[in-house]
């Protein structure tokens, strides 16, 4: 007999022997040669095999019988038998444990188990018998491995019933996992299958009564046939009611969103209800109605003879203590200009990456692939790097020309003036405008918080949130958190918006063509001239705020280092 290893697999405990055992072979086919041929004929029993091999699938073929026989070597079983002894030679590959924590399934002492659930069967010995037998053998073989299955019961050749031909139901049916969370392992213990005849039959031997030496031959299994022979019997396996569902957990939410779902507007913004609509209508109305309010309040309490003398101590504004040359000189309009020009969009591409989820493009600067940031972020930080720069050399003029005195208070007297002018602005009766010579304190404080204070918050805040800021500087990181920048630069971005609202307000209420004038053309004049730059810088603003997007960012951004997509 010709035998070939086994291929082995991983060790069944941890840190054994690759399974199965090295010495472990399987009967790879029946050679016949010329010395077992003589051996056959002068011999009248003589075992092919007496040694139990593991059960391994094999095929026999009708052919392969034949040229056996026909060569006068002994026709051994390829495909296992039953062992009526119940040899416990055999094994079966074990596996994972059912339970955590337990043996591996099947147990060590479990019989090997067959496709049908049978007891594993061996390799029986086979004696060879003469030549009428033989031939009755072959015939029998033949019929049994060519034929349908459902041909199993019927008579032999020799007008004899083929013996054997029995349902077999196992004892076991292998297991699987639970059905439900901390349950038994489907299907249940008691759970056999029912095998139909033709099953039966193709697990049992083949008895040849008329035969003078028992000959044992396994049948092949034969593909399903299409249609069942007369007299035979096809059983289906049940292991369960299959009308019955298997029991289940809910595990989504029975809520109402995935059952009714509005469709959204074409232009992908939600609409506004009529609630919505109304509610935003009352709360306009309840402002006019405080603002009024405050005004008539403010009005009435100017009235009294204390108040009178407030205002005529503190008119709204002082003399500065440094004599400063009046009016504005152009790099002032220049400055005021750009600064309006960068704080609009800084804020437009603020409020972008403050609410942009997914971005679609980014920028990478050289030599720092680390770096990668989305590109709204650098239009951002560069917006920044812009507005800082313009914003030192605005500085730098005012405290070389001496005009850092418009805005700076040189006296403590500028606090109670400022709460003079304010209540000016509330009562509706302006105080008088010489913003040509000097501010009133109002106006000053105003300046200067902006100037010194809120913007150097903003670029510090933004600086510790940039990739600009030093990852090494452990200790300078810990005492300067990122959480307290964040918390900081979103308000600030708000203060600005006030202060432009309340800023523009005021010039379109105090002297409209005037302070333009101030701003955009250098001159005291009322004119339409400050007027047009004012429109025209408008313009320049709108282009911006439209051409701010990726198709014309990342042509700019390739020059300062790498675009690239999702």
């Amino acid at each position: 007999m010709v035998t070939r290893m086994l291929r082995r697999g991983l060790p069944r405990v941890p840190g054994g022997e690759p399974w199965p055992p090295a010495a472990a072979v399987v009967p790879d086919s029946v050679a016949p040669d010329d010395a077992s041929s003589d051996a056959a004929a002068d011999s009248s029993v003589a075992p092919v095999a007496d040694a139990v091999v593991e059960p391994v699938a094999a095929t026999v073929t009708t052919d392969a019988v034949s040229e056996a026989e026909t060569a006068g070597a002994p026709v051994a079983a390829a495909s296992p038998v039953v062992d009526a002894a119940g040899s416990g030679g055999s094994h079966i590959r074990r596996g994972l444990p059912r339970v955590p924590g337990g043996e591996p399934w099947p147990p060590t002492d479990g019989a090997p188990a067959t496709a049908t659930g049978t007891a594993a069967p061996q390799v029986a010995p086979v004696v060879p018998a003469p030549a009428a037998t033989s031939a009755a053998a072959t015939t029998t073989a033949t019929s049994a491995a060519g034929a349908e299955p459902a041909a199993a019961a019927a008579p032999s050749p020799q007008g004899t019933p083929v013996a054997g031909m029995e349902a077999v139901s196992a004892s076991h049916v292998r297991r699987g996992l639970p059905r439900v969370v901390g349950g038994d392992p489907w299907p249940p213990a008691d759970t056999v299958p029912t095998l139909s005849g033709v099953a039966a039959a193709a697990a049992a031997p083949v008895v040849d009564e008329g035969a003078d030496a028992a000959t044992l031959v396994e049948p092949v299994a034969a593909p399903e046939p299409a249609a069942p022979a007369a007299g035979s019997a096809l059983v289906v396996p049940v292991l369960a009611d299959l009308d019955t569902p298997l029991p289940w957990t809910r595990t989504v939410w029975n809520g109402r969103a995935p059952r009714h779902v509005t469709e959204a507007p074409a232009t992908g913004r939600p609409r506004p209800t009529w609630p919505q609509a109304i509610a935003v209508l009352f709360g306009a109305a309840a402002l006019g109605v405080l603002a009024g309010a405050a005004i008539a309040f403010v009005r009435a309490l100017l009235s009294f003879p204390f108040m009178q003398d407030f205002l005529a101590a503190f008119p709204g504004e002082y003399e500065p203590a440094i004599a400063v040359e009046p009016g504005f000189a152009p790099w002032v309009n220049w400055a005021h200009f750009f600064n309006m020009f960068l704080i609009v969009l800084i804020i437009r591409s603020g409020l972008q990456v403050r609410t942009e989820k997914r971005p679609t493009v980014f920028w990478t600067p050289r030599g720092n692939a680390k770096g990668k940031i989305s590109l709204n972020l650098w239009f951002h930080q560069s917006l920044d790097i812009l507005w800082l720069l313009n914003g030192v050399i605005f500085v730098v003029l005012l405290f070389v020309t001496g005009h850092w005195v418009r805005i700076v208070p040189t006296s403590w007297e500028v606090f109670p003036n400022a709460l003079s002018a304010a209540l000016q602005y509330v009562s509706f009766d302006w105080p008088h405008e010489k913003g040509w010579n000097n501010y009133n304190s109002l106006q000053q404080l105003a300046y200067f918080v902006t100037v010194f204070v809120a913007a150097p918050l903003a670029a510090i805040t933004g600086f510790r949130m940039s990739g600009l800021w030093p990852k090494r500087a452990e200790k300078l990181s810990k005492a300067y958190p990122v959480e307290w920048a964040r918390a900081l630069h979103f308000p600030i971005m708000l203060y600005f918006v006030a202060f432009i609202i309340a800023h523009v307000a005021l010039v379109m209420l105090t002297g409209f063509l005037r302070n333009l004038n101030h701003m955009f053309a250098s001159q005291d004049a009322v004119t339409w001239t400050g007027f047009w730059v004012f429109i025209l810088s408008l313009v320049v603003i709108a282009l911006a705020w439209v051409a701010a997007r990726p198709l014309v960012l990342a042509p700019i951004a390739k020059v300062f280092g790498k675009v690239s997509g999702r």
